[in-house]
């Protein structure tokens, strides 16, 4: 098993190698992070960012969602407005590139289970079964409470799909359309404004920032769902496979699948990566790691 070094044109013996990992391994855990997600189209900077936020990044002069959702908006009803636009964009549509079905026709027939510190459900939105995932992070499907008082999420679709539209926005199945004639207006309407059923203070998205995430029952269920199936599968022949994961969380993923990697008899570690794939010397006997776009790494394993 090769490449630990920088991005490459990828060879073909890399592609069989991975292809035949895949094939042996009786038990596959994948480690999901933003990589991913990008590789399948939800990008947060250039041209997606400037058709649906445009207006805000001319008005106070970021450059990418991220930055849009830390800036300190004077109103909520201006806050919601940038929040329920990026909600709907990132979590209710569909992602521009078939990245995530590609992976669920490789791994349909699989034994495997599903780690992701991403929070857009794209793996739901592509078929994979709930009870086969575990969201560390959150979702930006779920509200929480901002305190929080109590430890539940309740979902948001109808109230942000309601708050889209206040703006002039045209939601239908998985698009979201600007108005055509004007631009979008910059806030919701403060009746919008959801807040907790319990103490009454502002609800808050369910993402993990600081100690105010809520692990709510099936956050506590899906963690168990993934623990029993690590230990389950010790034994067998187990493939990691980190898809797009980067170094802002690695103890989540990267390190622990590292070091069951050194610790399991039988595993392998596999890294796609877009100029990140990476293992340390000490599982480098066991690992493969292609830098590359990881949609088109899965359109050549499908080939």
């Amino acid at each position: 098993m090769k490449n630990h070094g920088q991005e490459h044109t990828i060879a073909e013996e890399e592609i069989r190698q991975l292809r035949e990992i895949l094939a042996s391994a009786e038990a596959v855990v994948i480690g999901a992070g933003s990589g991913l997600s990008t590789s399948a189209g939800y990008t947060y900077s250039g041209k997606r960012f400037e058709t649906y936020f445009g207006d805000f990044a001319h008005r106070y002069g970021f450059s990418d969602m991220y930055t849009g959702g830390f800036y300190p908006y004077a109103a909520p009803e201006e806050f919601w407005a940038y929040w329920s636009r990026y909600i709907f964009l990132n979590r209710y549509t569909d992602p521009p590139r078939p990245v995530y079905d590609q992976l669920f026709r490789l791994m349909k027939d699989k034994d495997y289970f599903v780690l992701t510190t991403n929070v857009d459900h794209c793996f739901q939105k592509a078929g994979f079964p709930k009870r086969r995932l575990f969201y560390t992070q959150g979702d930006y499907g779920l509200f929480q409470c901002s305190e929080p008082c109590h430890a539940a999420t309740y979902d948001n679709e109808e109230i942000i799909r309601q708050m889209v539209e206040a703006q002039g926005c045209t939601v239908k199945g998985g698009t979201l359309r600007l108005p055509a004639d004007a631009p979008p207006k910059m806030t919701v309407p403060a009746e919008l404004i959801s807040h907790c059923p319990r103490c009454g203070k502002p609800m808050a998205m369910n993402l993990r920032a600081d100690d105010t995430f809520v692990e709510d029952e099936g956050w506590h269920r899906h963690a168990a769902y993934y623990a029993a199936y690590l230990h389950q599968h010790r034994a067998q022949s187990t493939a990691f496979l980190e898809l797009g994961v980067g170094a802002n969380t690695p103890g989540i993923i990267k390190l622990p699948f590292w070091r069951m990697t050194a610790e399991w008899p039988n595993a392998a570690y596999v890294c796609l990566n877009y100029g990140e794939a990476y293992a340390p010397p000490e599982i480098r006997a066991k690992a493969l790691c292609l830098n590359g776009d990881i949609g088109e790494i899965l359109d050549r394993l499908s080939s």
